[in-house]
């Protein structure tokens, strides 16, 4: 698998270990389509313990191989980055669906919010809810 080889080089250049457990997790997440929990991983890496793929999905998140997904219910998931820059999510609550919003149109707002409180914001998570065309009633539809 080309693309965990890039990964586990990718780790090992940063300082990090590419331990059997940490491969497994990423192999796991690898295989992944769409959005996915912690509980999906690690009934595909079952030799894992948990706190190892917490870690390891943070260590992902932190490299952008993964982004953080929190559905409407307050579950957080995580998808494969295809992205190579900061982007946000639309999730629709009935089905659950996530689409990538790939432009980030807040930029005025954290400048604005950082001039105002003093803080230097380091970053920002944004995800947008509503419902998805398939998921609409064609009652709610608008045309």
């Amino acid at each position: 698998m080309p693309e965990l080889d890039s990964i586990t080089r990718r780790l090992q250049a940063l300082g990090h270990k590419a331990t059997p457990a940490r491969v497994s997790v990423i192999a796991a997440v690898l295989t992944q389509s769409g959005h996915f929990s912690v509980d999906d991983i690690l009934r595909k890496a079952r030799n894992v313990g948990r706190a190892t793929v917490f870690r390891t999905m943070r260590l992902l998140t932190e490299l952008d191989i993964v982004c953080r997904v929190l559905l409407d219910d307050g579950s957080l998931h995580y998808r494969v980055s295809r992205q190579t820059r900061h982007h946000h999510h639309v999730v629709c609550v009935s089905c659950n669906n996530v689409e990538v919003l790939d432009d980030c149109a807040v930029g005025d707002s954290i400048r604005d919010l950082a001039a105002t409180t003093g803080y230097e914001i380091d970053g920002h998570w944004l995800e947008f809810y509503g419902r998805c065309a398939d998921c609409r009633s064609p009652v709610d539809a608008k045309p």
